[in-house]
């Protein structure tokens, strides 16, 4: 009888696979754009975490783990407490145990505090945690492990003293902490900009603005700027903090032209001196330029540094130039690209980078050779 049992249950479950086999692959066609997910696919992008928890994987972090973490893929951009640079806005600081009690952020709504930062606006722990999981680090999303997303959420939320520093959090325990937020009372739906009318005011938008379509006023000019001779009146702008972290501000030593206007190129002599620094022997141990530029965009390199222009760091062009008269030019980029670094290009800090040996010899030879195409 048991024989007979187990299998009756194969064929049920063999006739469920064929009927959701055959239901994907009867859905209807698009010719000319692509073809229809696979359910497989489907899974690989359904990451999300949902307020309500759904979507969570289980997991377990302690606040200490979190701050090993931290302290090796976050604190370059973030700073070690949270504070972040001058490129990211903090994300700890502004909240207090009134607000943990209350579950809304008093200083959201005081004008006097300099800023706001992500634990004073954020109302559910599984954003955070959906945050961290799907974006972080920046330069290599999706990496971290889920114990790992966990442990950093853990170490953010006892920054805030939100959780103490001998916290464990888990799946089991999460919805507990949600209790916990400071904000958790603080969003409101009630905007318009939420569809349907089970949410806030229905659907409505909440402006009034109608318009004009005759007898319209001209469209106002600026008709003043503040000149280069009292650009720095107050300071600069780039050196000066905020109450929760660095004040993000232009450089105002220098006038407004200099520093819209395009990044400097590297001097004849200097381009000339990189050139001539790429040896044959050291050609010979680079990939092509092509190869090499794939690699910079596999790493995501591309996205702060262009080729010939600045993005958010030098160009590739500019950083070979600068070390074009090292002799020990190709291990020196190498532990600067491993390692990560602020100060030598600004303050804006380049995170560690984690990709394979091979892979990081080959752009570090290829900039000591003078980045060529």
């Amino acid at each position: 009888m048991s024989s007979c049992r187990d299998l009756a249950r194969l064929c049920v479950v063999l006739c469920l696979s064929a009927a959701g086999v055959l239901a994907w692959a009867q859905q209807p066609s698009y010719p000319g754009l692509g073809r229809t997910a696979t359910p497989q696919e489907v899974r690989a992008w359904d990451i999300d975490v949902r307020p309500d928890f759904k979507g969570l994987p289980k997991g377990t972090g302690s606040v200490s783990q979190g701050q090993d973490v931290w302290e090796a893929k976050c604190a370059s951009c973030h700073g070690v407490f949270g504070e972040s640079n001058q490129v990211f806005n903090p994300l700890v600081g502004g909240t207090n145990a009134q607000d943990v009690a209350r579950g809304r952020v008093a200083r959201l709504t005081d004008t006097g505090f300099p800023g706001r930062t992500t634990l004073m606006k954020v109302p559910t722990v599984s954003t955070l945690w959906d945050y961290i999981n799907r974006a972080m680090p920046w330069n290599a999303p999706k990496t971290l492990k889920t114990d790992e997303v966990y442990a950093l959420v853990a170490f953010l939320l006892n920054l805030g003293d939100v959780v103490p520093a001998d916290f464990v959090l888990s799946d089991a325990n999460i919805a507990e902490v949600q209790k916990r937020m400071p904000n958790r009372d603080g969003m409101t739906t009630d905007h318009g900009l939420w569809p349907g009318k089970g949410l806030g005011n229905g659907g409505m938008p909440d402006v009034k603005a109608v318009a004009c379509m005759k007898d319209c006023v001209p469209e106002p000019k600026v008709a003043s700027l503040l000149p280069d001779f009292a650009r720095n009146n107050h300071g600069n702008l780039a050196e000066q903090q905020r109450g929760v972290g660095p004040q993000r501000g232009a450089d105002t030593t220098q006038p407004a032209s200099a520093a819209s206007g395009p990044p400097a190129k590297p001097a004849a002599s200097t381009t000339a001196q990189a050139s001539g620094a790429a040896s044959a022997a050291t050609v010979a141990t680079v990939k092509s330029g092509a190869q090499v530029l794939a690699l910079a965009q596999k790493y995501t390199c591309t996205a702060c540094h262009g080729t010939d222009n600045k993005i958010v760091g030098p160009s590739f062009k500019d950083v070979a130039a600068k070390y074009a008269k090292r002799t020990d030019a190709k291990t020196y980029l190498a532990g600067k690209i491993r390692a990560g670094g602020q100060g030598v290009w600004g303050p804006i800090p380049m995170p560690a980078q984690t990709l394979p040996d091979a892979d990081l010899q080959a752009i570090a030879a290829w900039l000591a050779s003078g980045a060529p195409r």
